[in-house]
């Protein structure tokens, strides 16, 4: 299924978190290796969490699908309560995550694969009344914007528009009637444009986006520093470790913008392996949903695997200036524990759906020369 895609990405991420954190971690917290323990802290256990599933029967994830969505809303709520919720920072008044020992963790991620299990479920129980306006479109856009409304208070735009798109993704390819797909996507342009108008530094990431150079000092400030990164870095790098704009000079260096920091110490040439472990992964994901038994092994490897690859692509973009600022880790390697857990288990259904066609075709396989003898 790419497992030694998923392998290699998550090395180079152990290898980047620390290269690009040692500075802050040992001015921050005296040891310069305390990003990188959380970060392989998060590795074993979603290492743990990859073996159980992909050795767990995907089909059994059914049960699950309600207590799912009812911990993510219960999550995404505990956000909110004082004591419980964590803001990003000492200053900050955005509160994404709550406390678990020995880190931290942020519901949203949680809720993006709690809708795809919950869609790929609804959507091979109704194939047949997917064209229908109240199955088709009613109920899973209301569970959808239903966990949005509560996002967005956090706020995390990125999360809403990454669900936004697994959402719609994934009733494109149940059959949904195109006119209310539509109706949804118009009903949600408006809406995006308000939240963005209405929200100053949203506003400023828009214009920053246009014209970094216009306020280099302020909004434009994170992507200049992305650009020079990748400027610095040239076609072979500046070697791992010895990066400068690590130093202070490009915010979220080991998390949102890990991407520019690759570019800069692996070159052009790294920065396009990566962009191609990741091409490589989504096609053995697609490959996997297109052999797999069953539409509800069909619509989860489908949705895993737009829901890693819609998340690379935008980092991707982001770092490289092709779209707006938005704080998106990039999958198996930035530092990030709860991106980096839910990804690893999203990888371990992937697995498990792969073995069993594996094992399926085999079985056929052995049946059919057994027959011939």
């Amino acid at each position: 299924m790419g497992t030694d895609a998923v392998a290699i990405l998550v090395c180079i991420g152990v290898l980047m978190v620390y290269s690009s954190s040692a500075f802050l971690a040992s001015e921050k917290f005296g040891n310069s290796f305390h990003y990188l323990w959380r970060q392989i802290f998060t590795i074993l256990a979603g290492l743990a969490g990859m073996v159980f599933l992909a050795r767990t029967d995907y089909r059994k994830l059914r049960v699950f699908v309600i207590p799912l969505l009812v911990i993510s809303g219960i999550l995404l709520l505990l956000v909110f309560v004082p004591g419980i919720g964590v803001a990003a920072g000492s200053k900050s008044a955005v509160k994404r995550w709550i406390k678990l020992w020995p880190s931290t963790f942020q519901p949203s991620e949680l809720v993006k694969i709690s809708m795809v299990i919950f869609l790929s479920d609804y959507m091979s129980r109704n194939a047949h009344r997917m064209k229908d306006l109240v199955h088709g479109m009613v109920i899973p856009v209301a569970v959808m914007v239903s966990f949005q409304c509560i996002i967005i208070f956090q706020p995390d735009f990125g999360a809403v528009m990454s669900i936004g798109i697994i959402t719609i993704t994934l009733l494109i390819i149940g059959g949904i009637n195109w006119k209310y797909i539509t109706c949804v996507i118009a009903g949600a342009i408006p809406v995006i444009a308000a939240l963005i108008w209405t929200k100053p530094y949203r506003m400023a990431r828009i214009t920053a986006f246009l014209d970094p150079w216009k306020d280099p000092r302020g909004s434009g400030f994170q992507l200049i520093q992305s650009f020079l990164a990748f400027g610095n870095g040239g076609i072979t790098g500046v070697g791992i470790g010895g990066s400068k704009q690590k130093l202070y000079f490009l915010p979220e260096a080991h998390t949102d913008f890990i991407f520019s920091l690759i570019g800069e110490e692996w070159g052009l040439i790294g920065a396009v392996i990566v962009v191609l472990l990741f091409a490589y992964l989504f096609r053995k994901g697609l490959i996997v949903a297109m052999k797999a038994e069953d539409p509800f092994g069909y619509y989860l490897a489908t949705g895993l695997t737009v829901m890693i690859g819609c998340q690379a692509l935008i980092n991707f973009a982001v770092a490289t200036g092709a779209m707006p600022t938005k704080g998106l880790p990039l999958p198996f390697i930035s530092y990030g524990g709860s991106s980096l857990l839910i990804n690893m288990i999203a990888a371990g259904i992937l697995i498990n759906i792969s073995s069993l066609v594996h094992y399926n075709t085999m079985h056929i396989k052995t049946y059919d020369s057994r027959v011939k003898r």
